[in-house]
C-alpha cells in the first residue's frame, strides 16, 4: 500500500500532465470534427444555393423569353393598327387629287384656293411624317417597357416558387389575364389616343412651319432641323410629360384596352392597374425621357439619310424648294410604319447602346408604386 502511495506521490505530476494532454487532445479532436462537419455543411449549403441560383436563372430566362415572344407578337399588331389609322385619319389623297385637277384645268381653282391647298398639304405632310416618327419610336420603346416590367413580376413569381424569402422579393404575382391586358394596352395609342395626338402634332407642325414658304430652300440639314423642331415642340407642349396621355390612359379604371375591342371597358383588376402605374412611372422618369430623346434623333438621322439616298439621286441632299420636297416627305410614312422585322427605324432603336443599357437596368430594378 505504501509502495502505491509512494508511486503516486512520485508520479502524480506526470499523471496529471498526461491526463491533461489526453483531455486537451480529445477536446481538440472533437472541435476539429465539429469544424470539419461545419465546413462540410457550409459547402453543402453553398452547393445547394448555387443549384437554386442556377435553377432560378434558368427559369427567369425561360419566363423572360416567353414574354419577349409575346412582345414580338404585340408590336407588329400595334404597328399594323397604327399604320391603318394614320392612313385613314391623315389621308392626303383628296388634297393631291384637287391639286392635280387644278393643274389640268387652270380655271378649276383660284390662286387663293391653290395656295390654301398647298398650305394644307404642307402641314399635313409634315404632321403625318413626324407623327409616324414619334409613334414608331414610342411603340418600340413602350413594348420594351412592358416586357421588362413583366420580367420583374415573373422574377418575383419564380423566386417565390423556389422558396426564396419574401424579405428578398416583394410584389404581387400577376396572372396571365392581367399580363395579356397589359400587353394589349399598347393599342391605346391607335384605338383611343389618335385624334388628340394628331391635333397636338398638327399644332406643333404649324408652329414650326409658319415661317416657311413653299419656295423656301430645303436640304438635308434643313429637313433634319425642321423635323426635330416639330418633335421637340410637340414633346414640350402643355405640362411636363403631357405626351404620356397618348400612350397610357389617364384613368386605367376606365380604359382596359384589348386587341379585340375598340370600346372602353371597365377594369377593376388591381394587378392590371399596378402594371399600368409602373409603366407610367417609367415613362415619367427623367432617364426614359433621355432615352426617348436619343431614340428620336437616331430615327430622324436614319430617315434623312434614307430620303437622301432614295429620291431623285439625292436631291434632298443637294436641296430643293419646299414644294418639291413635300412629295418625298409624304412617301416616307409607309417606310416608317413598316412591319417590325423589316423596319430599319425600329432596328436603329434596338442598336442604340444607351437604350439597351436602360432596359437592362430597368429589368433589374423596376420601381414599385
Amino acid at each position: 500500500m505504501l509502495s502505491v502511495r509512494d508511486f503516486w506521490r512520485r508520479h502524480r505530476r506526470k499523471a496529471f500532465v498526461t491526463v491533461g494532454v489526453l483531455g486537451t487532445g480529445f477536446l481538440l479532436y472533437k472541435l476539429y470534427g465539429a469544424h470539419r462537419h461545419g465546413v462540410q455543411e457550409f459547402q453543402r449549403q453553398l452547393a445547394l444555393q448555387k443549384e437554386t441560383d442556377d435553377l432560378l436563372k434558368a427559369q427567369m430566362q425561360a419566363h423572360f423569353d416567353n414574354i419577349q415572344r409575346m412582345s414580338d407578337v404585340t408590336l407588329p399588331h400595334a404597328m399594323h393598327d397604327l399604320s391603318c389609322r394614320i392612313a385613314e385619319d391623315l389621308d392626303l389623297s383628296h388634297l393631291l387629287e384637287r391639286l392635280i385637277q387644278g393643274k389640268g384645268r387652270p380655271n378649276a381653282l383660284t390662286q387663293s384656293q391653290k395656295l390654301d391647298l398647298w398650305s394644307r398639304l404642307k402641314i399635313l405632310s409634315f404632321t403625318r411624317m413626324t407623327l409616324s416618327v414619334w409613334a414608331t419610336t414610342m411603340l418600340s420603346l413602350y413594348t420594351k417597357v412592358q416586357v421588362n416590367i413583366l420580367g420583374r413580376h415573373l422574377y418575383i413569381d419564380t423566386a417565390r416558387s423556389l422558396g426564396i424569402s419574401d424579405s428578398v422579393v416583394s410584389g404581387d404575382v400577376v396572372d396571365r389575364e392581367d399580363q395579356k391586358k397589359f400587353l394589349d394596352s399598347v393599342d391605346f395609342l391607335s384605338q383611343h389616343a389618335m385624334p388628340a395626338l394628331i391635333s397636338d402634332m398638327e399644332t406643333a407642325t404649324k408652329e414650326v412651319l409658319k415661317g416657311k414658304q413653299l419656295s423656301t430652300f430645303f436640304n438635308s440639314t434643313t429637313l433634319h432641323e425642321t423635323i426635330m423642331q416639330i418633335l421637340n415642340t410637340f414633346m414640350t407642349m402643355g405640362s411636363p410629360n403631357s405626351w404620356i396621355k397618348h400612350m397610357i390612359p389617364e384613368d386605367v379604371k376606365i380604359y382596359s384596352t384589348t386587341s379585340g375591342s375598340v370600346d372602353p371597358m371597365p377594369s377593376d383588376v388591381p394587378e392590371f392597374e399596378q402594371l399600368m402605374m409602373e409603366a407610367r412611372a417609367v415613362l415619367s422618369s427623367a432617364e426614359f425621357g433621355s432615352i426617348v430623346e436619343i431614340s428620336l434623333k437616331a430615327v430622324v438621322d436614319t430617315l434623312v439619310d434614307v430620303m437622301g439616298a432614295k429620291f431623285s439621286g439625292g436631291s434632298i441632299t443637294v436641296g430643293l424648294p419646299l414644294a418639291r420636297v413635300l412629295p418625298q416627305v409624304a412617301q416616307m410614312c409607309p417606310l416608317l410604319l413598316e412591319e417590325p422585322s423589316k423596319n430599319q427605324f425600329i432596328q436603329t432603336i434596338k442598336n442604340i447602346q444607351e437604350v439597351e443599357l436602360f432596359f437592362t437596368l430597368l429589368y433589374a430594378n423596376i420601381p414599385h408604386a
